[in-house]
């Protein structure tokens, strides 16, 4: 796999975005992928889960890249982070789910959200790959809506009893810990809590095995009967949940938009490499041009899906910085709307004209193309599906007055 991140962090240095420990961390990213690459191919061959992931990651010491030093990180910005993910992407969206998942939705979240004691607790752990970490907000009939979720908590003693299901959730299976949402049985508030997987009423109900693509990565239906929590489970305060949920889904719109910027490149990769080398008609394919016009607007899709990520990326380390500025969460927010919407587009667009320049073996889970046009799907749907992006993205233009959902 020949990676494009290269150029791109070596033109970043050179204008001063990066700096020399940053490379080196980014450096560890490639030297990783590079390691991934049979058993992520393997793996989704067998459509199976790539245990190797977090084994792989963790000895490389990328299961906290975003996780301050305190605790174990690296406490890499958001540009950095997003940079990993783009490689992440050339390697496929089963990793780039894997590592969304543990450190934009549920590490961040505990890091910006928890208390000192919650964040001594869990994140070292977090940092180093010993716990894998999952966010659990989806129900069944809760997707778009996450008001409308049915699980419940109510207090009892000195803690919660928590009940009810969550659905396509992934790492649900392989977590030690999970951010879960729920409502109060009592004033119907929605809150957010840290869920030890070890505890008695959790149960992972069924491995969820039969979707399209996305094989590699693990995802499950998790069910909470009778669970009795503690009290200081409570992230965040208690009615507030959906605050959480927002703030983590803004940092995991980013990460998905930088995997899918990845996944643009390796269609990019693979297309020059096949349209070089691929004889028909007396010529290499790459000389037709019609396969030019294709290679021509995969290009064109990389590079007006890198810059609204790093732009998103950039602008959110400002915001890190001064969380009360409303009107740059607002621009934020927005921008990371924008961000996932374009990349997620585009990441499956290249991967189907990819897969059109490849012919016959493009259309095969043998080939990387066709993994990537299975597997981008989804970055359409998943952490907020293309229509939500775009009404989110108008009411922000508008106004709060005209938002279509609350």
């Amino acid at each position: 796999m020949e990676s494009n991140l290269g150029n791109t962090v070596e033109q970043m240095k050179k204008i001063g975005l990066l700096t020399q420990s940053e490379i080196e961390l980014l450096n560890k990213v490639d030297h990783a992928c590079d390691e991934l690459v049979t058993s992520e191919y393997e793996s989704y061959i067998e459509r199976k889960y790539n245990d190797q992931g977090p084994l792989v990651l963790a000895k490389n010491e990328l299961m906290g890249i975003p996780i301050d030093a305190k605790y174990g990180g690296h406490g890499a910005r958001p540009l950095v982070h997003a940079l990993a993910m783009e490689r992440f992407g050339q390697l496929g969206m089963g990793i780039v789910t894997l590592v969304d998942v543990h450190q934009f939705l549920g590490s961040l979240a505990i890091q910006q959200w928890g208390t000192e004691d919650q964040k001594s607790r869990i994140l070292p752990d977090a940092a180093t790959g010993r716990s894998i970490l999952a966010y659990a907000l989806t129900e069944p009939e809760a997707g778009s809506d996450p008001s409308s979720m049915s699980s419940s908590f109510q207090a009892k003693g000195d803690g919660y009893v928590l009940n009810g299901s969550k659905y396509l959730i992934s790492n649900g299976s392989i977590a030690r810990y999970l951010v879960v949402f729920a409502r109060s049985s009592e004033d119907q508030l929605i809150s957010a809590f840290i869920v030890d997987s070890k505890t008695s009423g959790f149960e992972v109900a069924m491995h969820l095995s039969e979707k399209l693509g996305l094989f590699t990565s693990d995802t499950a239906l998790i069910e909470f009967h009778n669970m009795e929590i503690p009290k200081d489970s409570l992230l965040g305060k208690q009615g507030k949940g959906l605050s959480v949920a927002y703030s983590a889904l803004l940092n995991g719109r980013i990460g998905i938009a930088s995997g899918c910027v990845g996944v643009i490149e390796d269609c990019l990769n693979a297309c020059i490499e096949r349209a070089r080398y691929r004889v028909q008609h007396g010529k290499p394919i790459g000389k037709h041009q019609l396969v030019q016009k294709h290679i021509a607007q995969i290009a064109i899709n990389l590079e007006s899906s890198r810059w609204p990520v790093y732009i998103a990326a950039m602008k959110k380390e400002e915001l890190d910085a001064d969380r009360r500025n409303q009107e740059l969460l607002r621009f934020v927010d927005r921008q990371s709307a924008t961000a996932k919407l374009i990349a997620s587009r585009n990441a499956y667009d290249s991967a189907d004209r990819a897969v059109q320049i490849h012919g016959g073996f493009g259309y095969s889970i043998l080939s990387p193309v066709g993994k990537h046009l299975l597997d981008s799907r989804v970055a359409r749907i998943y952490e907020g599906t293309d229509e939500i992006m775009e009404l989110k993205i108008a009411s922000s233009i508008l106004g709060r007055e005209f938002e279509a959902y609350r």
